[in-house]
């Protein structure tokens, strides 16, 4: 192919920090990134915001790339930010799906929350350490897993496990002590 060599030289100028090679490469393949994410979305303005994006990482990465196919190494960055996107997409219509289920259940009367005990489940919450607290309320009230929660922390399964595990229990530990404030009016 008479593209190859091309390609190769802008690469090349673009890891010794060449600004017209990087903007030639992206001249390239605009087309053909903008082409892919508009078919994945159907939507003009995420396919623009994806392709930004898309050079923006190909800006910090270029340097790592260590030969073979550019072609697959850059659509496999677009890949992976496609990806990233749908995941945030879907955490965050599952946060606001939450939302709505929790305003729903506040709001009928006849299902009211226990004040008291919603108000200790707080204060244990700040007793605990902040990455602990952080794990407890996205397991349980975020709804993630424990594997999205390691792939989250970048830490082994074991680890958030154990985490959550040891928060739990001082939890429960300081709800079953009895309320000080009760004990002093007594």
């Amino acid at each position: 192919m008479s593209e190859q060599p091309e390609i190769a030289e802008l690469l090349d100028e673009c890891k010794r920090g060449n600004p017209d090679a990087l903007g030639r490469l992206v001249e390239l393949y605009a087309a053909r990134c903008y082409g892919y994410f508009y078919r994945l979305t159907g939507n003009r303005e995420v396919s623009e915001e994806l392709l930004s994006e898309l050079y923006m990482r190909l800006l910090e990465k270029i340097r790592s790339f260590e030969g073979g196919s550019f072609e697959k190494w850059l659509f496999t960055i677009a890949s992976n930010l496609f990806r990233d996107r749908l995941r945030k997409q879907y955490r965050q219509k599952r946060l606001l799906e939450e939302k709505t289920r929790i305003a729903e259940i506040e709001s009928e009367p006849e299902r009211e929350i226990d004040s008291a005990l919603s108000d200790r489940l707080q204060q244990g919450l700040t007793r605990l350490d902040a990455e602990t607290a952080e794990l407890i309320v996205l397991r349980f009230y975020g709804d993630f897993s424990f594997k999205e929660l390691s792939e989250m922390r970048s830490e082994p399964i074991g680890t958030t496990l154990s985490k959550v595990h040891r928060g739990l229990k001082k939890l429960k530990e300081w709800m079953e002590q009895p309320d000080e404030r009760k004990q002093r009016t007594t």
